[in-house]
């Protein structure tokens, strides 16, 4: 894909030219404006159209996670901060990386390669929509482009920061830098589902489902999580002979 156009917004001068090198030294990324005051920056956003913000959280007026907020739908945020507390908070607006200061460019990389494997995937997502010929992704993963086929997912596990993606056709998982929400937006619906805060399951690789709650897959078990076993019910019973039990879910998915 073309380069991500970026926009900088830190009320510190310095920090703002420590992102901008950052950014002209990273191929894959370029820089559309900075700003050291968040509330020009929300007014010139929609005509900017950036793809990617780097937004410091403690600004006055306007935080950081008060101004993602407001951002168009296709603009993704990666935060910096000098403060740790406001990590599981950046996460819960959905960013896809949160960067600590002094940020290292080498960490400064791996949060754009988070955001170019996102992009990468919508792209590859919003293909597959318009043509349902299209049936394979690329991943990012050790330096390389790999060309997966949707029908060798297995499963998704999330590995803090990284992503393994486990296929039918290898042993080894590609292990890539994106986060589990993003990967869950990206996937196509119907295919693949969400179980757990770490597991994403490709829906027709189900070979069983126990009365503890555990999925199998390629003789892995995947515990299915109490906030996604309701939607996953949902789906198993439009697909069984008879409705789950509510002590458990136990069932042969030879309908999948």
């Amino acid at each position: 894909m073309n380069k991500l156009r970026c926009i900088v917004v830190d009320d510190e001068p310095l920090a703002v030219q420590m992102i901008e090198n950052y950014i002209s030294r990273t191929p894959s990324l370029e820089l559309m404006a900075s700003f050291t005051d968040p509330v020009e920056a929300l007014s010139q956003v929609k005509s900017l159209r950036p793809e990617l913000a780097f937004l410091d959280i403690q600004m006055p007026d306007l935080s950081g996670l008060e101004l993602s907020k407001m951002l168009p739908e296709n603009t993704r945020v990666i935060f910096t901060t000098a403060f740790k507390e406001y990590a599981l908070e950046s996460y819960d607006v959905d960013a896809l990386a949160y960067l600590l200061k002094p940020i290292r460019y080498q960490k400064f990389v791996e949060a754009a390669e988070k955001a170019i494997n996102y992009f990468n995937m919508k792209e590859a997502a919003s293909a597959a929509v318009q043509s349902p010929k299209t049936t394979s992704i690329f991943i990012k993963s050790d330096g390389n482009l790999h060309k997966v086929e949707l029908s060798d997912i297995l499963y998704i596990s999330g590995l803090k920061d990284y992503l393994s993606i486990r296929l039918e056709s290898q042993d080894a998982p590609l292990i890539t830098h994106l986060t589990m929400k993003a990967a869950g937006e990206l996937l196509p619906e119907g295919a693949f589902m969400r179980v757990h805060k770490s597991f994403i399951v490709a829906l027709d690789k189900i070979e069983s489902v126990t009365r503890d709650n555990d999925i199998v897959i390629a003789g892995k078990l995947i515990h299915i999580g109490d906030q996604y076993l309701a939607a996953f019910r949902k789906w198993l019973g439009m697909r069984s002979f008879a409705p789950a039990q509510d002590d458990g879910l136990s069932a042969r998915c030879g309908t999948v």
